[in-house]
């Protein structure tokens, strides 16, 4: 078989904020519900408050007699302030929350900390007119709101709403202008990758509104009459205007590891680069003298816990950061800070070469510590990271020492720890265990570099899949979504795109988004194996939060890999685009940086592979071409329209090297 490969120059621009009816933001910041999902007592009119029929001048009313409630649905998980509007001239009425259906009460909210259930936010009627709750106030996340009438006299409401709080520093009317975008055959991908994109807005957050912490370790609290948990959201956590959070019912805090995989999502949706530096300085803010970055940002720092893994997430924070957004006097100004920092983590190489890890904290895993695969594959790729960076700082001695010391890892880690006979890397020396998060990270980190050896991780964690997704057996009967993310992330790095999309589709697409437990909008911070929403290392299951950053990794995979485009450099001054076909027939991805716009759009009909692709004027990029059926040999027909032979390399592509940035097609037809 051979192939015939058209280069076609192209002319015209990407278009704004295309495929909008994905976006599960809101166009404007007033949010009201559109389905009544469960009614108590003596009531009329429920659905008079519904999106749709708030203008036919009826209103709620709920009688005292029989403790009436009304359940109202917005649809998807939101997050803000309460707002209604009563006729009536006295009374009481409560109002709670849940993310999940699980957990809908007319009693109590699901859980912003670790013992019971939060308590109602209730309002005294003082007279007929218009009510909000109080800043501190704001529910972080909610899908499902529970109306109960508290008082002795009937009550009605005639308009409720919910002042959208999340991304506070964007204009009311600009949540839905995404810089990115993302679209194929696939109706599950797409509604993924946009879930994800919503679930990292719905934990960027006002920085004074984090968590207080009040009730850190609480078991059973008696801070309520009925036994229940008050809650308020009060801390400032950053400075500015909005800052990255882990999730958006709780912690509300700043937490480098779930950075990690929330950075580059939101990199390619809507590259909201100011809280995700308002994050980071809040962290270097608290480094201390010996260079240790804090396990998580204020008030938990105050804590004093010490985590390996995060701290080296803070440092790769920071490369992410100056990587999508080539921001020089940002690097500058944190270079020496950051070069601290990675000391601090090389002080714990041992003779061995590796990193002997004395710090427990990391992701709510299990059994961190000793020569650990995962923290020595971290600490491996935020060397090269930190390479990369002394290059751009021109400090040459730094750069020596740092190679060595990461071919000094290299080198040990395989011999120490791989498992030929099982196909993955055991936790450490002590143990068989074979970690979903240091295989995943080995691949992802360039430890491992023998293709065969690559391929058999993925094989082995894969043959380890549920019903549920891919189990994390550090976390005992936990799926970690967080995890998770860089095991799909390896998968793609594996080239076994078919596998890759096999489990955003069950894992992400059928369990985290359709179940009916779940928000079918955000993602969940963690379950059991077993499908039960249940994450081992909590003992209170309302506690879970169901729009967590760290568990969006599909949405950045599905554009690196399956649109293709790779930032080779800062801002993408220079770039890659080598798209991977798997079992899809049309993909359109784009998204912006600082330099402009990126784009990758192409179809695959039987043995024709057809792509344009549209990168910023200044830059210089390659194109990976996948010949169709991963044929040897092909013919290019270049500019001159005249053809030569051409072999695919050992991954069945074609590369076109030294393209400068601007429009260009390809057309590929096998013969």
């Amino acid at each position: 078989m051979r192939v015939l490969v058209t280069l076609l120059l192209a002319a015209g621009a990407v278009a704004l904020v295309p495929y909008q009816q994905y976006i599960l933001a809101p166009p404007s910041r007033t949010v009201r519900p559109i389905a009544v999902r469960l009614q108590s007592g003596s009531l009329s009119s429920a659905t008079a408050l519904l999106d749709n029929s708030i203008s036919s001048k009826q209103s709620l009313t709920l009688d005292a007699s029989t403790a009436s409630s009304v359940t109202y649905d917005f649809g998807k998980n939101i997050a803000g302030w309460v707002n209604f509007n009563t006729s009536s001239s006295d009374g009481s009425v409560g109002f709670t929350f849940t993310e999940s259906s699980l957990w809908i009460s007319s009693e109590a909210s699901d859980a912003t900390a670790d013992g019971g259930l939060d308590a109602p936010l209730v309002f005294n009627i003082t007279g007929a007119g218009h009510y909000a709750a109080p800043n501190k106030k704001e529910r972080g996340a909610f899908r499902y709101l529970t109306v109960v009438n508290l008082g002795s006299t009937p009550l009605s409401i005639d308009d409720l709403w919910v002042h959208f709080t999340a991304m506070p520093h964007w204009a009311d009317d600009s949540l839905q202008k995404y810089t990115g975008w993302f679209h194929s055959n696939d109706e599950k991908l797409n509604r993924v990758w946009y879930a994800g994109a919503y679930t990292n807005q719905l934990v960027t957050i006002d920085p004074t509104r984090g968590d207080a912490l009040n009730f850190l370790g609480t078991i059973n609290s008696n801070s309520t009459v009925d036994g229940t948990l008050d809650w308020w959201l009060n801390t400032t956590i950053t400075n500015g205007t909005s800052t990255l959070t882990d999730g958006a019912k709780r912690d509300r805090l700043v937490w480098s590891g779930d950075m990690a995989i929330a950075v580059p999502g939101i990199a390619v949706t809507t590259f909201d680069l100011i809280s995700i530096r308002n994050a980071l300085d809040s962290l270097f803010i608290l480094q201390n003298a010996n260079g240790q970055l804090p396990y998580a940002g204020y008030p938990f720092n105050e804590l004093g816990i010490v985590s390996f893994t995060y701290h080296l997430y803070a440092l790769i924070g920071v490369g992410n950061l100056y990587h999508w957004s080539g921001d020089q006097s940002f690097l500058d100004e944190n270079w020496l800070q950051w070069k601290a920092g990675l000391e601090w983590a090389l002080a714990q190489i041992d003779n061995t070469g590796l990193a002997n890890v004395t710090a427990s904290a990391d992701w709510l895993r299990f059994g961190m510590g000793g020569h650990n695969i995962e923290a020595n594959s971290i600490l491996f790729y935020t060397l090269n990271v930190g390479l990369e960076l002394a290059r751009n700082q021109n400090d040459s001695a730094t750069i020596d020492r740092w190679s060595q010391l990461a071919a000094g890892i290299q080198s040990a880690a395989v011999p120490l720890l791989w498992q030929p006979d099982v196909g993955l890397f055991k936790d450490n020396e002590t143990t068989t265990l074979a970690p979903q998060d240091g295989n995943a990270w080995a691949v992802k980190s360039g430890l491992v570099t023998n293709a065969s050896q690559v391929i058999q991780i993925s094989e082995a964690l894969q043959a380890r899949w549920g019903q549920y997704g891919a189990p994390a057996p550090e976390a005992a009967d936990a799926v970690s979504p967080f995890i998770s993310g860089f095991e799909l992330e390896m998968h793609f790095m594996a080239n076994r795109t078919v596998a890759a999309l096999t489990l955003i589709r069950n894992m992400w697409a059928d369990f985290m988004l359709d179940d009916p437990r779940m928000t079918n909008s955000t993602f969940i911070e963690g379950y059991s194996t077993t499908g039960e929403l249940h994450y081992a290392p909590y003992t209170n299951d309302p506690r879970i939060s169901h729009a967590h950053g760290w568990a969006t990794g599909p949405t950045s995979s599905l554009t690196t890999y399956i649109g293709g485009i790779q930032l080779l450099s800062e801002a993408g001054a220079t770039w890659a685009i080598v798209p991977q076909v798997g079992d899809l027939t049309d993909v359109d991805v784009g998204f912006s940086t600082s330099l402009g716009g990126f784009s990758s759009k192409w179809s695959v009909e039987g043995n024709v592979f057809r792509i344009e692709i549209q990168t910023p004027k200044g830059t210089t990029g390659t194109i990976g071409l996948p010949l169709p059926g991963n044929h040897t040999a092909a013919i290019v027909t270049g500019a001159n329209r005249k053809s030569a032979p051409v072999r695919a390399d050992e991954s069945g592509r074609y590369w076109v090297k030294s393209l400068a940035g601007g429009v260009h097609s390809f057309v590929v037809v096998g013969l």
